[in-house]
Order: C-alpha cells, then structure tokens, then sequence
C-alpha cells in the first residue's frame, strides 16, 4: 500500500468518527490544497454512507472559488451563460450565446467543479470526442471545447486551436475544466 493510500484511508477513518458538522472543515483541512486526495476521500465517504450534503459541503469549501456554480450572465470563453439546463454525474449543460464570429444559441457541457480527477476528465474527453465523431441528424453536433480559466491564470484558449487539441496520447496539463460546445 502506498503513502498516498494510507493518507486517504486514515484521513477517512477520522472523518466517520466525526459529527456531521465537523467534517467539512477537518477533510479540508487534512487534504489541504491536493484536491485529488480530497476527491479520493470524497469517494470513500459516499461509499460508506449516502451523506451527499456533507460531501457537497466537502467540496464547496474546500475547493473555494473552483466550486463556485457557474450563473447566467457569466462567461466560458466566448460563450456568455443564459441558464442550466441539465446537471449529470459528471458535467452541467447550460444553455448558452455565442457572441462571436457569430451569434447563436448553444448548448454548453462543463465538468463539474471538484469532479477534475484524471480519470473523470478522461471518461468527459471520451464522450466529447465520440460525440464529435457522430454525424447523425438525431444527434447534437459538437462544435467548439475548450478548458475555463482557473484562477489566477490567463485565459484559456478553444479547444480548436492546434496548441490545445485533445487526443487520448497528447493530453496537456490544463488550468481549468473542460468544457465543450453542441448545436
């Protein structure tokens, strides 16, 4: 077993002897800024029970401003938020306006905040690369991606750049969470 197992493991054991209230701030607190550890212990404590309030309020303080719900209003890139359409496992889609070159109307998936391990950003590349291989009149076209900016970073670029192409063997280290554009 590994250190990074042990931490995770007997920082969870500490976690269900605590109340219910105390447990946000010490997993914060314990994890520190290594939100993947965090993540990890996120994922043992749903196991254990369904506390999902706790864990959202895991998340929310613990990832601060990377947590915070997206509104209308704001901006993923080019894409200005009109509202939140849907919200899955692991992304939200948000109804969105293009504004330039061209302006449309849009359907924008995000991953969620606090859910940017590697391998849920692997499975959200996966199923925005299929659908961007899908040419049937029943089935959304992507048309742009891209990553948010993280803060504190400069923008990103989209995702239909050269610098910042997605492939399963070239996936660069990102500020931010992916994100990608549907009709």
């Amino acid at each position: 077993m590994n250190r990074e197992t042990n931490k995770e493991r007997q920082i969870f054991a500490e976690a269900i002897e605590l109340s219910v209230e105390g447990r946000a701030a010490w997993i914060q607190e314990a994890c520190g800024a290594d939100v993947e550890l965090l993540c990890r212990v996120q994922a043992l404590l749903e196991a254990h029970s369904d506390e999902s309030p706790v864990l959202k309020t895991i998340q929310d303080t613990a990832l601060g401003a990377r947590n915070s719900d997206e509104e209308p209003g704001q901006f993923i890139g080019r894409y200005k938020l009109l509202e939140k359409l849907g919200e899955g496992g692991m992304g939200v889609v948000y109804l969105a306006e293009q504004e330039d070159p061209v302006r449309r109307q849009v359907a924008l998936k995000l991953i969620k905040a606090g859910m940017d391990t590697r391998q849920v950003v692997a499975r959200f590349e996966a199923e925005r690369q299929a659908l961007a291989l899908m040419d049937h009149p029943n089935i959304a076209r992507v048309l742009d991606g891209g990553t948010t900016e993280a803060p504190g970073a400069p923008a990103s670029v989209p995702a239909s750049t050269p610098q910042n192409t997605y492939t399963p063997a070239r996936m660069p280290a990102l500020p931010g969470r992916p994100y990608f554009v549907m009709e």
